[in-house]
């Protein structure tokens, strides 16, 4: 490649460099000891060592030319190559196109600069449409040209970054290079011969963490199948391991989690991420997480700089984060004051005091915040401007309205039964009021001492208000905290919540959105529906909101719009408990819009079909166990029951636990905080019943203990009516156990765990992500084996290898490819045989790397025919167990079995005529070819019958789930175990003829060739007589053509000439246009070689699957590369 100019000199450079050709201007040279035999001696290995640990690669790359004027000792290097042809092709292009131009300038000078120029416009030329965007172009170009010669990976695997970093062999550091790419983490080192090669897919990753002992001060630890991988000496390893997170978690997303990473289109496509591209995504996501705005929120611009509170009479330090529809700050000084600022609340920007660079922001809300110490502030004002105007649309004012305005229906008027909805009567539909208004309504007469109390509480946060603001623009500081630990009152927990939330923005974005989602969604009949039908009067059945229509036709039509909204989450148990506390404070639409916010915000990933989210943060809340709860993790022997018994904990948030009185003020708490509220109150549950678990012998009887704790705990401020409260129920029955109040757990929780902040939590979650994600993957596999391996003779060692190569071979179709076709049909949901599939070209690939058939001439066609075979459905794609069960035929089965499959072969609905469109290929197929054939519909004997079994197949993952077609479906595949060899289909001529090439072609080689030859002519004249004599027995009047001599021509013979090759042709063309077919069935075949011995060891010889297994991991990669 062309590099920038850079001078060299030449006399140091000599002992490293062979001049290979030289003229006037130019030099070639090659780097001692590359292309020598046995390496160039001691001074190759020395220049080898050099090359792996210099950060430059002009330097190291093999060959380089450099420019050089008359009289002049200072050289320039304009251009590298790692392969001889490489550099000649360069070498060539400066002769051809600049030496003749050179001469015409009068100066050394000029030419040096000429020369120069040329290089960089050729390096800009080369730059225009390459993905390289990084800071340093020519260096990222060295390090992408060292990265390809070094791995061979495909062109298309897209280079992140590169560190220099020593990887421990052992106890022994080898200094060399760690590429970040797309899907690979790999690292190289070549020191005195002794080189290390190392590539590690991110999708294979266990463990990823920062870890430091007695001889590595600070290192990166990646553990990948269970091996462990250490790497250390990183001049920035904080920034080193952040990307190499972001990069693992990448990959897992997009491979594993594709329902989650659809939703993420700024990481779609992985041949445009760049380590910025990460390292501002990364920053986007902690922005809008940290305050809870919508996911479509993009960080743009990020000041340092003070706000002044006029509450408290102080400018507190921190960062103003600017965003396309919100101006955010966060104080940096321990004040924990926030403060977010929707454009659409924007009245006004100005500049304020010149001289302490301040802005000035006003808002509908009469609340201006004064910004000082801001950089380039005044063009910050118009930015600010532009962006307010802009934002000032008439549908924000609307939605300011809707978010702000209250109806007066009542929601007694909507009936709960119906299954659509009226175009114009929308507002008798959904209900305008909270539940608990409806329900319970606040005597304002007759106060007791607990309503008194709520007073108090309502009273404190119109103080709160009056000082720090009202609505989603009032400056949120520890005071703010310390009332909601308190409990938020009744009266306003639906607000709040909203505000805290983030909800409330947007349903400001999206008017009218709930009211057309219940239109559409309402009268749909899906499995998620039967679900939410199922678990209606299950959701708080206590309550009288939810044993009456009213109660239960709003649950209807909030789980029903979200399981349109987003298909796929659809409905999962634990929405309905947590969507009846929501609809009991806030209005309907409001608690759509809360229950969007904690399921695709708050909670990710937790209401999907496999609750990942859920458990990342089971596994996070055990390391904070064995952090801050030592003794209880000593006494646990197993950490999974903290995992059994805190799952309800995270989905329901305590909802389903504690009394309802109780379980509100916790998610008061997960509202404002998080789910760091949920793991602090978890940990507090712990420590408080620390003794009795103790001494508890096993699990039951801890779980028993952890029960009559939570129904000890209550709520002696509620204002709930006694028929309401769940904790007052049970005071008689459990009197013996103290009481607890919800109030004293929450701030004791926050007292003695407040310092776990939102990083630490975030952090934790990206490390056991893929811990979760990989431990799913090993249940999938264990389950696909058991299932597995009672359909084959492989050893379960030998079937776990296969399963891994057949799925790495998945995983690579995905790894370059944007929209891959097949990974569109990864669905976790699906049964765990089904989660993987290859197509056809995969099958190619795995079938050349493992087949004992593999030498076999017309390997690409029988690859197709095997597949066809087994595609029985017509889906063009096939599972492990497919794929294992052909393997294992091939490798374990019985003469007869190996027989029956390549018999199979050449028959419908496998057999179809295969002619490459390219002749100079030969038998080999393209890509577009074998994918062409593998999608042919081939009629045979019994098609119908299977495409009507087909349409009567069950969906899976989709709609309802028929029992019976289940059922059908089952009976189906055991009749088909019993399959007898007479119920084959008979083999025509043309299909016989491609049988008997097929079996010269694998033939061909074996240390009884020629005797098996003899055996094929011998067999296949028998079979052609035998099949004459019936046929004359049949109709002994008609004239027929023999057989025989249709035969002698089509069947290729040993050793044949090439003259004979048209002959053949010729002769096959014409007995295909004969009018009169002759056929065989397999009875008569498996008789016939049966009689030849040679044939029988041929087909019995055993065959090692280990050597291919080996052998395949190897070349797995290259294969793909090669395709």
């Amino acid at each position: 490649m062309w590099l920038k100019p850079e001078e060299v000199l030449l006399k140091n450079a000599l002992k490293l460099w062979v001049q290979e050709r030289s003229n006037q201007y130019f030099v070639l040279q090659r780097r001692r000891g590359y292309g020598e035999e046995g390496g160039g001696g001691l001074a190759g290995l020395l220049v080898g060592t050099l090359d792996a640990v210099l950060d430059s690669t002009s330097k190291v790359a093999p060959f380089r030319i450099l420019h050089q004027t008359p009289d002049s000792q200072v050289y320039w290097s304009i251009a590298c190559g790692s392969s001889r042809e490489e550099i000649t092709e360069h070498w060539e292009w400066l002769e051809h196109n600049v030496m003749k131009t050179l001469s015409v300038f009068d100066s050394n000078e000029d030419i040096t600069s000429f020369v120069q120029g040329k290089i960089r416009g050729l390096i800009a030329e080369e730059g225009k449409d390459s993905f390289v965007k990084e800071d340093d172009p020519e260096k990222f170009r060295e390090g992408l040209m060292k990265f390809e010669k070094c791995f061979g990976l495909p062109e298309q695997e897209k280079l992140i970054t590169y560190y220099s970093c020593s990887y421990w062999k052992g106890r022994v550091p080898c200094q060399g290079w760690l590429y970040l790419s797309t899907n690979f983490l790999s690292f190289y080192s070549f020191l005195l011969g002794a080189e290390i090669k190392l590539i590690i897919s991110w999708d294979e990753i266990s463990k990823l963490e920062k870890t430091s002992n007695v001889i590595l001060t600070e290192s990166i630890h990646v553990c990948s199948h269970g091996e462990d991988h250490y790497f250390s000496m990183f001049l920035h390893i904080s920034e080193t391991f952040l990307l190499m997170e972001q990069l693992a978690n990448y990959a897992v997303r997009r491979l594993f989690d594709k329902e989650t990473f659809e939703n993420d289109p700024v990481l779609h496509d992985p041949l445009q991420i760049t380590k910025r591209g990460l390292e501002s995504h990364a920053h986007s996501e902690q922005f809008s997480a940290f305050f809870r705005l919508p996911k479509e929120e993009s960080l743009k611009e990020v000041h340092e700089c003070f706000l002044w509170v006029p509450f408290s009479h102080f400018n507190t330090h921190g960062k103003m984060c600017i965003s396309e529809n919100y101006i955010c700050f966060a104080s940096q000084d321990g004040s924990l004051c926030s403060v977010i600022i929707p454009l659409r609340e924007v009245t006004g920007v100005d500049k304020t005091d010149p001289a302490n660079r301040g802005v000035s922001i006003s808002t509908k809300g009469k609340t201006a915040f004064r910004f000082t110490e801001v950089r380039d502030f005044e063009l910050l004002v118009t930015k600010l401007r532009m962006k307010c105007n802009a934002a000032a649309s008439p549908q924000h004012i609307i939605s300011t309205e809707v978010a702000t305005g209250s109806a007066s229906d009542n929601p007694k008027d909507f009936g709960a039964g119906q299954l659509k909805m009226g175009q114009r009567d929308n507002s008798k539909t959904v209900s305008t009021e909270a539940l608990m208004t409806v329900y319970h309504p606040q005597d304002a007469e007759n106060l007791d001492s607990k309503m008194l109390k709520e007073k108090m509480k309502e009273q404190s946060w119109n103080i709160l208000f009056a000082e720090r603001g009202h609505g989603v623009s009032m400056f949120r500081t520890k005071k703010t905290r310390d009332l909601v630990v308190r409990g938020i009152p009744e009266a306003l927990r639906g607000e709040l919540w909203l505000l805290f939330s983030g909800a409330v923005n947007d349903m400001a974005s999206n008017p009218g959105y709930y009211t057309k989602l219940v239109e559409k969604s309402l009268g749909t009949c899906t499995l998620a529906t039967d679900e939410i039908e199922r678990d209606l009067r299950r959701s708080l059945p206590e309550h009288p909101a939810f044993q009456s229509d009213t109660g239960i036709s709003a649950l209807r039509r909030v789980l029903t719009a979200y399981a349109f909204r987003n298909p796929q989450i659809g409905y999962c148990q634990a929405m309905n408990i947590l969507t009846s506390v929501l609809l009991l404070y806030a209005k309907e639409e409001e608690a759509f819009w809360l229950l969007v916010a904690v399921c695709e915000r708050m909670l990710p990933d937790y209401f999907n079909r496999r609750i990942i989210g859920a458990l990342v943060d089971q596994a996070v809340f055990e390391e904070l166990i064995r952090v801050h709860l030592p003794q209880l993790t000593d006494h646990m022997m197993d950490m999974t029951f903290f995992s059994s018994v805190s799952l309800s904990w995270f989905l329901t948030l305590f909802i389903s636990v504690l009394p309802i009185e109780s379980a509100v003020n916790v998610v008061d708490c997960f509202f404002y905080d998080g789910i760091k509220a949920i793991l602090q109150l978890g940990l507090a549950v712990l420590e408080y019943n620390m003794e009795k678990l103790l001494t508890c012998k096993d699990d039951a009887e801890a779980v028993t203990v952890l029960n009559r704790f939570f129904d000890s705990v209550t709520n002696k401020d509620s204002p709930l009516p006694p028929a309401v409260q769940q904790g007052s129920n049970l005071s008689d029955t459990k009197s013996d156990h103290p009481k607890v109040d919800i109030t004293d757990l929450i701030r004791e929780s926050n007292e003695r765990y407040g310092d776990i902040c939102y990083e630490d939590v975030e952090s934790l979650r990206c490390r056991n992500r893929l811990y979760v994600i990989q431990t799913l993957e090993t249940t999938t596999k264990q389950n696909v084996l058991r299932v597995v391996s009672q359909e084959v003779k492989f050893s379960p060692s030998e079937l776990e290898e296969l399963y891994e190569l057949f799925k790495k071979e998945h995983f690579l179709s995905c790894y370059w490819s944007v929209n891959s076709p097949v990974l569109q049909h990864h669905d976790a949901s699906l049964p765990y045989l089904e989660q993987y599939r290859i197509d056809c070209q995969q099958f190619r690939v795995l079938c050349h790397l493992l087949s004992p058939w593999s030498h076999c001439a017309n390997r690409d066609s029988l690859a197709l025919w095997t597949f066809r075979l087994m595609d029985e459905n017509s889906s063009c794609l096939i599972n492990f167990k497919q794929f294992a069960c052909v393997l294992d035929t091939m490798y374990n089965g019985s003469f007869t079995d190996k027989l029956k499959l390549l018999f199979k072969l050449h028959i419908p609905p496998a057999f179809t005529e295969v002619e490459s469109l390219n002749s100079s290929k030969g038998n080999d197929l393209s890509r577009e070819e074998l994918i062409h054939f593998s999608q042919l519909s081939v009629s045979s004997v019994g098609d119908n019958l299977e495409r009507d079994s087909l349409k009567s197949s069950p969906e899976k993952g989709k709609g309802k789930v028929d029992i019976q077609a289940y059922l059908k479906q089952w009976q189906d595949e055991l009749l088909k175990k019993e399959e007898n060899v007479k119920d084959l289909p008979r083999m025509n001529q043309s299909q016989f003829i491609q049988f008997s090439k097929t079996l010269y072609n694998l033939f061909h080689g074996d240390p009884e060739e020629e005797l098996l030859y003899r055996a094929i002519a011998v067999v296949t004249s028998l079979l052609l007589k035998m099949e004459e004599v019936g046929r004359r027995l049949q109709s002994p009047m008609s004239p027929l053509r023999s057989p025989v001599t249709e035969m002698a021509a089509e069947v290729p013979r040993e050793r044949q000439e090439e003259s004979s090759s048209e002959q053949t042709e010729g002769s096959r063309a014409h007995s295909l246009e004969g009018n009169h077919e002759w056929s065989f069935a397999f009875e008569q075949i498996l008789a016939s070689l049966l009689n030849e011995p040679s044939f029988v060891r041929f087909f019995e010889k055993p065959h090692d699957i280990k050597a291919k297994i080996e052998s395949a991991k190897n070349l797995q990669l290259k294969a793909r590369t090669r395709v």
